[in-house]
């Protein structure tokens, strides 16, 4: 870690927003941001406010919609921004130059400068992020615009007839074609533009675009361009093969680095330039393999060259293993993105800004795995060292970051859920303070929920100082601001409503942070008593015990009272967790603590469709198979599509097959009150001869009951 890794504080600026993609700071320090479903933001730090500024109407199915925002290096005098979004009504992405005025985009300025024609048949990758060198050259990235749901998580190279929308020959691997580029352009005052020296075709050559800068991409999705050096770097998001076969390499994610315009490889090539094979998918045969020094593109759907520049040599690249090359990339699910980089120089009057230290380091994350790291680099753009940044700082979904005018770090988070509106979907600061480190701001509430009105105590015991110094706390609930020397808060909600108390620690230098919870005002939770007779301790074969199961709701009555009926309580009982913590805590399903220690909260959610479908959904469609377990942890390692739409499995060869099966054991508990058997309020359970199949010895026999009140009319 870096010498002053602990000197960094992350503060959150505001949240709950729906589905956040790409920001860009003004040289005030006000920042924009940009929502996919076509709403446009501004954070005011003056006034602590975010606020909606503009709607834009922009298609929005699958992927597409509001992608990418910047402003114009001479923003200050001109006022212009850039956005790259998806027509309401014509195939295609425009990128369109906009006045800011008076706090809004001024929608009648508009002027469109480029489209990029696109086929909307079938999803995926738009890419649009936007970032200028320190020539006035603007940089957009685009996706190739090609499913990948029927290639296996290999290269979608299909030729058959009407498979255009399958084959990424036609955008990524075609010459005459703006999809899965990085173009270059240079914005001219009257709203076209030139085309740079450089590119990678000249303009006027048969059967090219000059726009493109950089080929070959799948996904570039954040894109960076080192203003000082002029080298371009990006994320790009790749396929989702578990391993390598016949067809081709394993998928990987790659970070790179374009010192000049050059081919990188898709979809021909993947990771460290690995070649795929020619591979006919109506016959299923398989070819050979592609050069990278001369690559060929025989697609009928090509409309450009057939022989394509050579591929240019690999930055970094990670699979959904750990990586031996780049250890430092984690496993798991993948979404590499490419941030800034930092020059001192650039922040000589602010008051704290990142030191030195960080100076002419290029800063890279990924999206789903939530870590940061460094890089640095030599003269000639080599790698020297890669180093953890952040580490041990919760983040949730990091998608766009930038530095400000004060040299301090704004990050954008999309939240834990794809596809909608998420609490954890934030716009955050990181802070550097060089001599007096910023507080840390905890907070725990005795309850989270209840009718109104209702009392909840605050406890901040846990907030400390890096240095020992002494914190007040303020805690802001609504319009109103507490204070207390003891970090002990009371307050009662009378009011029904969904609050999110703010608590600010402050430090006697005035160096302060923040963090806050969610409070649902106007429910009381139903509470659940399971009683039980005899034995308790011990598993007999052939044995059981004796249960009883009461509900009771401050709202909706009880099971005793009849005003809530037995069939509203699901009962079910069944081995758990072999790791049971004597004396100390209930145990939780294994596959539940597996599940919520891997990735899979980035696509599934219990009950709510995200990028995949919920569990519970999973649990009904699989209820009455009884492969399911077999079925389902396969697709686990090796991920998948088409059963559930678009959306693609990732696959997870990191996983053991054994823990895979424990996963999806769990999910199967949850196929719904309606459809699965409950057990009735009170009787006998009765054990088996043995415990089943698969359960390990010190396992538990769990009874449980759930009950889901009526809300009481919030949502």
């Amino acid at each position: 870690p870096t010498p002053e890794a602990n000197r960094f504080a992350k503060v959150v600026l505001g949240n709950y927003f729906n589905e956040p993609t790409e920001m860009t700071v003004l040289p005030d320090g006000r920042i924009i941001f940009l929502e996919r479903r076509g709403r446009v933001k501004l954070y005011d730090p003056a006034k602590d406010t975010i606020t909606v500024v503009n709607t834009f109407n922009v298609y929005t199915k699958e992927e597409d919609g509001m992608m990418g925002l910047q402003r114009d290096p001479d923003f200050a005098k001109n006022n212009w921004l850039y956005i790259y979004y998806s027509h309401p009504t014509r195939s295609s992405n425009i990128l369109s130059r906009f006045v800011f005025k008076d706090g809004s985009i001024d929608m009648k300025s508009e002027v469109e400068m480029l489209e990029v024609a696109v086929q909307r048949e079938k999803c995926c990758h738009t890419g649009g992020s936007i970032a200028f060198d320190g020539s006035g050259n603007l940089f957009v990235s685009t996706g190739d615009n090609t499913s990948p749901f029927e290639s296996d998580g290999f290269s979608p190279s299909d030729e058959g007839k009407g498979r255009s929308p399958f084959d990424a020959q036609k955008s990524s691997g075609n010459t005459n074609d703006l999809r899965g580029k990085i173009l270059r352009i240079h914005p001219e005052a009257d709203g076209t533009y030139t085309i740079p020296e450089g590119n990678l075709f000249p303009k006027g050559e048969a059967k090219t675009r000059p726009e493109i800068y950089v080929m070959g991409n799948r996904n570039p999705y954040r894109i960076s361009v080192d203003k000082k050096t002029g080298w371009l770097y990006w994320g790009e998001v790749g396929p989702d093969a578990a391993n390598d076969n016949d067809h081709g390499p394993r998928g990987y994610d790659e970070l790179n680095q374009a010192k000049a315009a050059g081919n990188f490889g898709w979809p021909f090539f993947v990771g460290g330039n690995f070649a795929y094979a020619e591979y006919d998918f109506q016959k299923k045969n398989i070819g050979e393999r592609h050069n990278p020094a001369k690559p060929i593109n025989n697609s009928p759907n090509n409309t450009g060259k057939t022989e394509l520049p050579p591929v240019s040599p690999p930055f970094i690249y990670y699979p959904y293993v750990e990586s031996p090359d780049f250890p430092l990339m984690k496993t798991g699910s993948r979404n590499a993105m490419a941030g800034p980089i930092y020059y001192s120089e650039d922040y000589k009057g602010a008051a704290d800004p990142f030191p030195d230290y960080f100076d002419g380091k290029v800063i890279i994350y990924d999206w789903v795995r939530n870590w940061v790291r460094l890089l640095t680099l030599d003269s000639e753009g080599k790698i020297m060292d890669i180093e953890p940044f952040l580490d041990g700082v919760p983040f949730s979904n990091l998608i766009d970051m930038s530095f400000g005018p004060d040299g301090k770090l704004y990050l954008l988070e999309y939240g834990t859920k794809w596809f909608g509106e998420n609490l954890d979907a934030r716009l955050v600061r990181i802070d550097f303070n060089k001599g007096n480190r910023a507080p840390v701001a905890k907070m725990k509430a005795d309850k989270v929920s209840g009718a109104v009105p209702f009392t909840v105590n605050f406890s901040t015991s846990e907030s400390n100082d890096p240095d020992g110094d002494t914190i007040t706390s303020q805690l802001a609930i609504g319009e109103k601001t507490l204070s207390t020397a003891n970090g002990e808060f009371q307050f009662t909600f009378d009011k029904p409503g969904v609050y999110r108390p703010k608590l600010t620690v402050k430090d006697a230098k005035g160096t302060e942070s923040s963090t806050d919870l969610v409070i649902i005002a106007g429910n009381e939770p139903p509470k659940v008593s399971i009683s039980v007779e005899g034995n308790q301790t011990f598993y007999f074969p052939n044995g059981g015990t004796r249960y009883k199961i009461e509900v009771g709701d401050s709202e909706d009555g009880s099971t005793s009272d009849g005003k809530i009926p037995a069939e509203k309580v699901f009962v079910s009982q069944g081995y758990d967790s072999a790791q049971v913590a004597v004396g100390h805590q209930r145990p939780s399903h294994p596959g539940k603590v597996l599940i919520a220690e891997s990735d899979c909260k980035s696509c599934h959610l219990i009950d709510t469709k995200s990028a995949g479908p919920s569990y519970t959904d999973i649990a009904k469609k699989y209820k009455s198979d009884n492969g399911a377990i077999d079925k389902l942890s396969d697709k686990i390692l090796s991920g998948g599509s088409g059963v559930w739409g678009n959306s693609p499995m990732a696959a997870h060869p990191q996983v053991s097959k054994v823990d895979a099966a424990t996963m999806v054991q769990y999910i199967l508990t949850l196929a719904g009150n309606q459809e699965m058997k409950s057990l009735p309020l009170f009787g006998t359970t009765k054990f088996g001869a043995a415990p089943e199949k698969g359960i390990e010895p010190g396992s538990a026999y769990i009874i449980r009951a759930v009950y889901d009140d009526n809300g009481f009319g919030l949502a």
